[in-house]
């Protein structure tokens, strides 16, 4: 059964920093772009970074500079470091796994699209 489990959310202040967790089970982790999505009080989901299996980062631009995503395949975790909160980032935070059908380190994987519960951020004075 396959598991991705965020961790990390809570309320800060603005200005303060928080870093989120997304712990992957019963997937190959390293044959999946990893992304952490949002979805904020009466708006719709919104990509916030990602990190494919090459490396390549990408982030919403309201987030960059001041957002950083990571991964350890040996952990099968991906991270996300949010410094320089505000209001605005306040938020469910979705973790995503996503693999295309196709060959990986000579092995064929089917495709794969899976989505955490979420962890709430919440900033706020």
């Amino acid at each position: 059964q396959v598991q991705l489990v965020e961790s990390g959310g809570g309320l800060v202040q603005p200005g303060g920093s928080l870093r989120l967790s997304c712990a992957a089970s019963g997937i190959i982790f390293s044959t999946c772009d990893m992304t952490w999505y949002r979805q904020g009080p009466g708006k719709q989901r919104e990509l916030v970074a990602g990190l494919t299996i090459g490396g390549s980062a990408n982030y919403a631009d309201s987030v960059k500079g001041r957002f950083t995503i990571s991964r350890d395949n040996d952990k099968n975790s991906v991270y996300l470091q949010m410094n320089s909160l505000q209001p605005e980032d306040t938020a469910v935070y979705y973790c995503h796994a996503e693999r295309s059908t196709g060959f990986y380190s000579g092995k064929w994987f089917p495709r794969a699209n899976y989505w955490g519960q979420g962890t709430q951020v919440t900033v706020s004075s």
